[in-house]
């Protein structure tokens, strides 16, 4: 068995809405070129990707759907019938072959299943996936289908596996979240920017599950301007007790890398040290309670060059047990620099300090300590339910 697997297709580069769209899958290739130019991935650590059946879409997705996707990247959609399935759109736009596109995505997502659950890799990494916000029969939030809801599904009917889904993307996780809402065997947590000012605008503390899944379905919406140090006692809190609470077979984390100050689409104010620490912590609690299991997406990240590319290195390096320092190296500077908008960071970690002061910091942090102290409040009411239900 090897330790990690590391996921990868130069068909996730098709996932491109158009040039100007914010949602850019070069930020794969630079991260995987950043491990290959740091000597710390092989050839024989890669795997690639394939294609979701359409069979393996519909374990989520409505098979109606399926097919508009499939004739809008042939060009044979109708605008309003486009328009009834959320594509052609300014956040996802139509664009052609978009259904073998995204379903190399998902396909990546299903190859880290398999590689994981059958004992072949302890961990694996997918940074094509991530895609969130996709519902059954409407695509939203540039994700045309949801890769993470597909794999989680496919988890339980293939390996009858219980799922704990971590998202840390500054968005909600509202499309994985709504897929299992009713679901026992699955139990979710989103750490995110609150939606009083951001897309999708769920994600409340209030959503806790439906039916046999309440209870099972936990949110930490963060203030806006939120640091590190608030950030992380959020995150290692939550994850911690939630884990806990749901002691599941394996960890399924999406790593969204927006929740970064530089991020150019939402408002929280992390730096590079959270990008080591959300990693670290799903290591440990992975060998904790799953027996090392662990699955990992991409997400969100949308400023490709100085951001995703080190956070997302880092999952991988956490995987091999390391937490890197110092420069970057010279030569990955070199062979990206005249393609990037902006001058490349020169080390792992941000310079000090990155931004001014944020002048609201006590009562940012004082509100992000009584959401979580809220949301732990719900995980022992659940466990005395639970407890006296027992007998």
């Amino acid at each position: 068995m090897k330790d990690s697997l590391f996921v990868y297709s130069e068909e996730f580069l098709n996932y491109q809405f158009n040039q100007h769209h914010p949602f850019n899958q070069l930020r794969v290739k630079l991260t995987l070129d950043l491990l290959k130019k740091m000597g710390k991935i092989e050839d024989s650590m890669i795997i690639p990707a394939r294609r979701a059946t359409p069979e393996e879409l519909a374990l989520i997705h409505d098979q109606k759907y399926i097919e508009a996707v499939q004739k809008a990247g042939k060009g044979e959609l109708g605008e309003e019938e486009a328009g009834n399935y959320g594509i052609g759109t300014e956040d996802t736009p139509i664009f052609a072959g978009m259904h073998d596109a995204s379903a190399a995505l998902v396909g990546g997502t299903l190859e880290a299943v398999d590689a994981v659950m059958t004992g072949k890799a302890k961990h694996a990494l997918n940074l094509g996936g991530g895609l969130h916000h996709g519902f059954r029969g409407k695509a939203s939030g540039f994700c045309v289908y949801n890769d993470s809801s597909v794999a989680i599904k496919y988890m339980q009917e293939k390996y009858q596996a219980r799922v704990m889904y971590v998202d840390t993307d500054a968005h909600h996780g509202d499309g994985v979240q709504w897929s299992f809402y009713d679901d026992p065997s699955v139990c979710t947590l989103s750490l995110h920017e609150t939606g009083r000012y951001l897309f999708p605008g769920t994600g409340n503390i209030t959503e806790r599950g439906h039916g046999a899944g309440y209870g099972y379905s936990f949110n930490i919406p963060l203030d806006a301007f939120t640091e590190d140090e608030s950030w992380l006692d959020a995150y290692r809190n939550s994850f911690r007790e939630v884990i806990k609470f749901f002691k599941p077979d394996v960890i399924f984390s999406q790593n969204g890398a927006d929740a970064h100050y530089l991020d150019p689409l939402t408002h929280l104010s992390s730096t590079m040290e959270i990008y080591k620490e959300i990693p670290k912590l799903a290591h440990e609690l992975a060998h904790e309670y799953c027996n090392g299991r662990w699955i990992a997406v991409g997400g969100g990240g949308y400023d490709i060059w100085r951001v995703v590319p080190r956070a997302w290195a880092m999952i991988w390096l956490q995987m091999q047990n390391e937490i890197p320092s110092g420069p970057l190296p010279q030569e990955w500077l070199d062979a990206w620099q005249d393609q990037s908008p902006v001058p490349l960071p020169a080390g792992w970690e941000d310079p000090r300090p990155l931004y001014k002061p944020i002048p609201r910091k006590p009562e940012i942090e004082e509100k992000n300590a009584h959401t979580v102290a809220k949301a732990l409040q719900i995980i022992r009411q659940n466990q005395m339910t639970k407890k006296n239900a027992n007998g």
